[in-house]
This record gives C-alpha cells, sequence and structure tokens, in this order.
C-alpha cells in the first residue's frame, strides 16, 4: 500500500514545484509585461495546448450546451479571480505576502461553507481561522500596519482571489466532462477575459518583452498550466483528495524561498513565522474538511 503512494508523492512534488516556482517568475514577467494581458495570453496557449493533449488521450473535448453555464461559472470564480486577480497583487505585494494571503483559500471555503451550505465550523476551524489571521497579521504587521493605496490594493486583490475561488469551490458542483478537457475549457473561457481586459485597460507594449520575459511566458504557459495540471491529476489517482490538498501547502513555502533566492526578497524570522502560522491554520482547514467528507 505504502509503495503505491510513492507515484503520487512524486506528481505532487512535481506539482508543488511547478505552481512554486511560477510566484516568482510571475514577478520577473511584471517587469516587462501588465498582469492581466501577460497571465491572459499564457492562460490561452495553456487552454490550447491542453486542448491537443485531450485530443491525443482520447478525450471528449465537445462540452454539452446544458453544462456551459456552470463551466463559466467554475471559469470565472478558479481562473479569473483566482490566476487573474492573485497576479494583480503581484503588482504590490512580495510573493510572500501574496502567496500566504492567496493559500487561505480554504480557511474561506470553511467560513463560506457555513451560510451557504449550513456547515457550521468545528472548534478546530475556528482554531484554523484565529491561526491564519495570525499568521497574515505577523507578516504584514512587523513594519507596522501604514500602509500606502498601492499596497492596499495589492491586499484586496489577493483576498478577492482567495475568497472567490473559495466561493467558488463551496457552490459548483462537478462538471461530468473528461479532466483534461475541463482543465482547457476552464482555463480558456477564463483567460480571454483577462486578455481582452489587458488590451483596452493595460494597453501593453508588445515590443517590451525581453529574453526573460520570453523564457517565464513559455514556462507558464507549459509548465504551471500544462505539465502541472497532468501531474495534478495523476497525484488524484495514488493519493487521496485532502491528503494531496494539504500537501499543496509546500507550493507557497517553495515560493516564497525560491523568490528569496532567485528575487532578494526577504526570509526571515517574521517571514517564517507567518508561514507556519498561516499554514498551519490552513492545514488544519483542509483536515477537518477532508474528516468531514469521510464522515458524510
Amino acid at each position: 500500500m505504502k509503495s503505491a503512494r510513492w507515484p503520487g508523492v512524486f506528481f505532487l512534488l512535481v506539482t508543488a514545484t511547478g505552481w512554486a516556482l511560477n510566484w516568482p517568475a510571475m514577478k520577473i514577467l511584471l517587469r516587462e509585461w501588465p498582469p492581466l494581458f501577460s497571465r491572459g495570453v499564457a492562460g490561452v496557449a495553456a487552454s490550447m495546448l491542453l486542448a491537443v493533449i485531450a485530443v491525443c488521450a482520447g478525450e471528449q473535448t465537445r462540452v454539452p450546451r446544458q453544462l456551459m453555464p456552470r463551466m463559466l461559472l467554475s471559469a470565472c470564480t478558479n481562473v479569473f479571480a483566482w490566476m487573474g486577480f492573485s497576479t494583480l497583487s503581484m503588482k504590490w505585494l512580495s510573493v510572500s505576502e501574496g502567496a500566504l494571503l492567496v493559500y487561505t483559500m480554504p480557511i474561506w471555503a470553511m467560513l463560506l461553507a457555513w451560510p451557504v451550505l449550513s456547515r457550521r465550523p468545528s472548534a478546530a476551524g475556528f482554531i484554523a481561522l484565529l491561526l491564519g489571521l495570525a499568521g497574515v497579521v505577523v507578516l504584514l504587521g512587523g513594519r507596522g500596519f501604514a500602509f500606502d493605496a498601492g499596497k492596499l490594493t495589492g491586499i484586496l486583490f489577493a483576498l478577492l482571489a482567495a475568497v472567490l475561488f473559495a466561493l467558488g469551490t463551496v457552490i459548483q458542483t462537478p462538471v461530468p466532462v473528461s479532466p483534461i478537457t475541463l482543465v482547457a475549457w476552464q482555463v480558456g473561457l477564463g483567460c480571454v477575459p483577462m486578455v481582452v481586459a489587458g488590451l483596452l485597460i493595460e494597453h501593453p507594449d508588445f515590443g517590451a518583452l525581453k529574453a526573460d520575459g520570453w523564457a517565464v511566458l513559455v514556462y507558464m504557459t507549459v509548465v504551471p498550466m500544462g505539465v502541472c495540471y497532468l501531474a495534478w491529476f495523476a497525484t488524484l489517482r495514488y493519493l487521496a483528495p485532502e491528503i494531496a490538498s494539504i500537501g499543496m501547502l509546500l507550493v507557497p513555502i517553495m515560493g516564497i524561498v525560491a523568490a528569496a533566492l532567485a528575487l532578494g526578497e526577504p526570509l526571515g524570522l517574521q517571514e517564517i513565522a507567518a508561514m507556519a502560522l498561516t499554514l498551519s491554520g490552513v492545514a488544519l482547514a483542509l483536515r477537518r474538511k477532508g474528516e468531514s467528507k469521510t464522515a458524510g
């Protein structure tokens, strides 16, 4: 039984590493292209790549018309809000700030399930909330709370990404579509509006992208949105979803360390304490969620 888990652990590490490195990669790309347009272009290209992979895997890529409203809702919360707003937050926040705020999502999902699904959080759930909030306070309050308008805007976008993704998780029912096809459609539907909004609002300079920017753009297209999604589906074939979800807490940790090494962002006792508190809360929220599903 243990040996059967090792492939799952391997695929989980591949997924976590690819998604973690995307955080400092986004900061590099934002030096040359605006956030919505850059993330949208990478997403549209990735959706086309995933569609080709789905066809090669023998999946039916046509989605029944009656499923499109659910697909659009999922694309809005899981892609446009999650990817778009988290990328926007990177204009004003460091990787440690943005990643930890965004990865509070399971805590908000636990809280939103109370009014939406009448699923009251347990005592452990409230402890998870307090741990998560304590980590955020340590991270953002270490140098005082005198935030300028840009910092507050970044915090708002990061929290919007987390809360809207959490809301989508709570209200969304599974869409009966093959996994690779599902991701291809969701990423495409969620990223096309980013490209349009980027062209209309951000007015990107197409000639501004240098060699490092092109390398990051290719990486974002192929690895986080291509290889990592395929590895994630492979992970779920070997590991229970709640175990895999807790394992994904490696993403912000690895992302913050990578940003410190590659971009020189701070990584001291304050950041380590914030990670420990916030991610402990998130892990507890995920654990309680997994236990309630098992009990149900």
